[in-house]
């Protein structure tokens, strides 16, 4: 089993990946079991946010290291939140203060959503990033999206950060209202790492 270290300290992430991992011959541990607190997210994309993350955890650990970046892109607000969709309410906010921060900006932005339900065209986009040692110079690298709505209104118990307020039009319901059977097979983080998880086993055939 490869040791590696998980670049995150979000635990509904953290539980996400090691299921999206799961198969794969990878001792996985996350960077807090290590002493090791987040780096500054000072990239201008995912792929470069979720490089960062990896190097400083896999520098910290000395170990093989796995890290995503992720976030929500609204159209009607520019593609925010973005890259900032972690800290869209400032350094420190909670998931909660990051929806309440992006149902003030939906009312502000004004319109009535597509086909006037309220529903605004949004995705979540992830990258994920495996690298074999801190100066690794080839990381893998995996992207996927995830196309559906926001809406300015929360509805569900499950996921976190926006899951309550992503709608997704095929299951007519919330992310945060998909079982975590469903939503690790539909999501934007599931898409990035089956490609990812699909690189790893091939670098070990």
């Amino acid at each position: 089993m490869k040791k590696v270290v998980l670049a995150t300290a979000n635990p509904g992430k953290l539980r996400e990946i090691r299921q999206l991992l799961s198969g794969l011959p990878l001792a996985l541990s996350a960077q807090s079991e290590h002493g090791i607190t987040g780096t500054e997210e000072t990239g201008a994309t995912f792929i470069e946010n979720a490089l960062l993350k990896a190097r400083h955890a896999s520098a910290a650990a000395g170990l093989a290291a796995i890290a995503d970046d992720s976030g929500l892109e609204v159209d009607i607000l520019g593609g925010a939140p973005g890259i900032h969709s972690a800290r869209y309410a400032g350094p420190g906010a909670s998931d909660a203060d990051n929806r309440a921060k992006l149902m003030r900006a939906l009312a502000a932005a004004g319109g009535e959503g597509e086909a006037g339900g309220g529903k605004f065209p949004a995705r979540f986009r992830c990258a994920a990033v495996f690298l074999p040692a801190a100066l690794h110079p080839a990381p893998l690298v995996a992207e996927g999206v995830w196309h559906g709505f926001v809406r300015a209104r929360e509805e569900g118990e499950g996921g976190f950060g926006y899951d309550p307020l992503f709608f997704v039009p095929r299951q007519n319901c919330t992310a945060a209202q998909l079982s975590a059977a469903d939503k690790n097979r539909l999501s934007h983080r599931a898409r990035a790492f089956g490609e990812l998880k699909k690189h790893l086993a091939a670098a070990d055939a």
